[in-house]
């Protein structure tokens, strides 16, 4: 991070006088993953969700002002490829060969993202080796794909909270969940759990359309500053961590 932190620091300070700032508007679509808890929380708009407030955090720090649009969820590619939205939120590691595409440019990563094997606190000394869910019963997602799921026997539940409250009841004994969702439904359902052994691992980027990419500076450095100054652990750690009585 220090490399980055030097790098778009340097750029951005000199080429802060010629760069677009609040004349330019970046259209962006609120409710693209809506169903993305904790990460986009639909209808809440005191508690929109971690992305949902880092978006208009880093682009205001950045100078540069957003104009939100509500396409239904399965439209935002389509309006990203023809040009109605200029930007989104995505993990290179959902695209094939990690390629966003020629009409795009991305961020530097503004956080990581990861998927854990999760378990009761009193199992978790059983799952600290991924290669110990080889031919067992393994709490999944409904729908969602799994790179490894033929190395163990799916058990689908409707969502992430449906999997914490599956561990609870000891439906089954571990379950693969993103690390924040199961953190924000644990806190949410007071269940205590564990992350243990790690199942899969990328990083969330800001994915623009090239014609924009002279901002690139700009928005880089708004999302060092916000690492920096602690900005986004405190916005996570928001939605997952229980407050102190």
């Amino acid at each position: 991070m220090r490399k980055y932190y030097r790098i778009y620091l340097l750029y951005w300070l000199i080429t802060c006088c010629f760069t677009v700032n609040a004349q330019t508007i970046l259209k962006y679509n609120v409710n693209a993953s809506n169903g993305w808890i904790p990460y986009f929380i639909s209808n809440s708009p005191d508690n929109p969700g971690i992305i949902g407030e880092l978006v208009p955090l880093i682009l205001s720090q950045a100078n540069i002002s957003i104009e939100n649009h509500n396409f239904p969820p399965k439209r935002t590619n389509y309006a990203l490829e023809n040009g109605l939205l200029d930007f989104d939120i995505v993990s290179p590691s959902w695209f094939e060969n990690q390629d966003l595409g020629d009409d795009f440019t991305q961020s530097i990563p503004i956080l990581t993202i990861q998927e854990n094997i999760i378990t009761l606190d009193k199992n978790a000394h059983k799952w600290q080796d991924i290669n110990q869910i080889k031919d067992k019963r393994i709490g999944t997602i409904r729908g969602y794909l799994y790179h490894n799921d033929t190395n163990f026997i799916r058990v689908d539940f409707a969502s992430e909270r449906e999997l914490i409250k599956a561990l609870h009841r000891e439906r089954v004994s571990a379950a693969i969940s993103g690390d924040l969702p199961a953190l924000y439904w644990a806190k949410q359902l007071n269940i205590p759990i564990t992350l243990a052994a790690i199942h899969s691992k990328g990083e969330l980027v800001l994915r623009l359309r090239k014609q924009h990419a002279i901002l690139l500076p700009q928005i880089n450095a708004a999302i060092i500053q916000l690492q920096q100054n602690g900005a986004v652990n405190k916005m996570i750690n928001k939605y997952t961590k229980k407050r102190s009585i």
